[in-house]
């Protein structure tokens, strides 16, 4: 017996000890050993002050009755518990390495330990159920742009109750888990990953000056080989390569040291995975991922597990709207099943792109575009001061705060005052031709934009905040024929003034989330950059102690 074992059931029984002689508004031992143990267990329940757990209720559906007096139903539990770690979760914060322990010590300790062990582990198995139903941390404590109130509990006790009551405690877990398929394949990545780290790495690629390209034949890229051979392309090494077992069997190759076809298609692979510029040229960025610690992957993947854990009470039924922040990507389930999907600009890290779940309520056709203060004073004001001509050229009103149009010669732009400037509809508009509008406390709307350019690019946190949408003018005819609208987008837009708002008959639910590991449309987990840098501290509060 290590001394780990020794010093934690020493502490068990401590807290057995203390909690036979302190708390004097419980049941005493006396008064414990006189009565029985569902009448000790009602008393102990009745005196729980534990608001954020259903402790009360729960016994309630068992009619007082212990739960965990059967040590088939701890070792379950305890075998259920140590199954969250799959979750990104610690077992530990649930009490899961001393359980057994502490069942065993109380059946030596009388009624009154034995009741108290009872609530110990139905704390142990609500909390689990709490933190995998709805995430172990509040998402309003760690994301600064969290536009979303935090969901009430909505599992059913009756439905554990039953689970346990058939000693099925995983499948009261299996129960409250999210059941889409992006946390199932989250989750089995963050299983695949472990097992990876359980075996053993491979060499780093080192830094080079030029980036390694098709038909090259260097010693380097053998390396690269056994890099994309750890993260999953296992049929890039020859079968006589035996130096890194983890990896398995492999196909036969004439030189490991050619950068061949089968090469280049497996570095596309990893590169659409990882959101790099998918060209098969292995460059600072895609040796930098091919680099990246197996333990960063693996916080990365519990990191999101722990969102999409969030996301799970708030998702709506479809037709929706999904626009991936991290992921550069606005997905629409029609009604039909249908799916369209679009890139997108999201905003800079500087001005980030807001989590929002709303409803889309209508569009405005040929907008007009009422600069925000932000933008006005950080971008706008210092062109003007430098170039009076500047409004001018880009059509831009200058208005007072009752809407009055003011002459903007006669302003002094140092000291503006408060006024507001709105640059009118037309080519060089940086609305486009049409916004889609939804309620939301940040004003953000998505929209078309006159510099399409800027969807071709990899990585896409360019804009104020807002979502510039590629294809923007299918997106809003589909959402007027999915909602039921009469108008046809093609007759708005030259029919139409400027400013032309559309109502959608039936409003269609959109949700904007930032997710930096996720699935795609090919089942494959994507890994993003961390753009707003939110990561570490989600991080931090999933692995702090309860």
């Amino acid at each position: 017996m290590n001394e780990t074992t020794l010093i934690r059931r020493w502490a068990i029984g401590m807290a057995l000890c203390l909690t036979l002689t302190q708390a004097p508004h419980l049941v005493n031992s006396a008064q414990a050993e006189t009565g029985s143990l569902e009448q000790v267990l009602a008393q102990q329940t009745k005196a729980q002050t534990n608001a954020l757990l259903p402790i009360k209720d729960f016994y309630q559906q068992l009619n007082q009755q212990p739960a965990w007096q059967d040590v088939t139903h701890v070792e379950a539990l305890v075998k259920a518990l140590n199954s969250l770690e799959d979750d990104g979760l610690n077992p530990e914060d649930y009490d899961a390495d001393s359980l057994l322990d502490a069942f065993q010590a109380s059946q030596q300790a009388g009624k009154l330990a034995q009741a108290d062990f009872d609530i110990q582990a139905t704390t142990a198995l609500l909390l689990a159920l709490e933190h995998l139903s709805r995430g172990k941390v509040n998402p309003n404590e760690v994301e600064p742009k969290w536009d979303i109130p935090r969901p009430e509990r909505r599992y059913s006790l009756l439905r554990i109750t039953h689970a346990l009551e058939n000693n099925d405690i995983q499948g009261a877990l299996d129960y409250v888990r999210p059941s889409s398929s992006e946390y199932a394949q989250l989750r089995e990545a963050l299983r695949h990953y472990r097992t990876l780290a359980e075996k053993g790495s491979v060499p780093y690629l080192a830094g080079r000056e030029e980036a390694l390209r098709p038909g090259d034949t260097h010693e380097d890229v053998q390396i690269l080989r056994q890099r994309l051979a750890y993260w999953g392309d296992a049929n890039l090494l020859a079968a006589d390569s035996n130096a890194y077992p983890m990896i398995g069997v492999q196909s036969a190759i004439s030189d490991q040291r050619t950068y061949d076809s089968e090469l280049e298609r497996a570095v596309r692979r990893f590169q659409r995975r990882h959101q790099l510029q998918e060209d098969g040229v292995v460059g600072e960025r895609t040796r930098l991922a091919l680099n990246t610690p197996l333990s960063s992957r693996i916080d990365q993947l519990r990191v999101n597990l722990e969102r999409a854990r969030w996301i799970k009470p708030t998702q709506t039924d479809e037709p929706r709207v999904w626009v991936d922040i991290a992921g550069y990507r606005l997905h629409y389930t029609r009604p039909n099943g249908e799916h369209w999907d679009a890139r997108v600009v999201v905003g800079t890290p500087r001005r980030e792109t807001p989590i929002i779940h709303s409803a889309i309520s209508h569009l405005t056709v040929n907008p007009s575009w009422t600069i925000p203060p932000t933008i006005m004073r950080e971008d706008v004001l210092p062109q003007v001061r430098r170039d009076p001509g500047y409004l001018a050229r880009r059509n831009i009103q200058v208005l007072s705060s009752s809407g009055e149009r003011l002459d903007a010669d006669a302003i002094d732009w140092q000291r503006p005052g408060a006024v507001m400037l709105r640059q009118v509809s037309g080519g060089g508009n940086p609305l486009g031709r049409v916004v889609v509008r939804f309620p939301n406390s940040e004003m953000i709307y998505l929209h078309d934009t006159p510099a399409r350019g800027l969807f071709q690019r990899d990585q896409r946190a360019l804009s104020s905040g807002c979502v510039r949408v590629e294809g923007v003018m299918e997106f809003a005819q589909l959402l007027l024929q999915d909602s039921g609208s009469r108008y046809q987008l093609s007759s708005l837009l030259s029919s139409s003034g400027s400013d032309r708002n559309v109502n959608l008959p039936q409003r269609i639910p959109v949700a904007l989330h930032y997710l930096t590991a996720w699935p795609n449309a090919q089942g494959e987990v994507e890994f993003r950059d961390d753009i707003y840098r939110r990561d570490a501290s989600l991080l931090a509060a999933l692995s702090q102690a309860v």
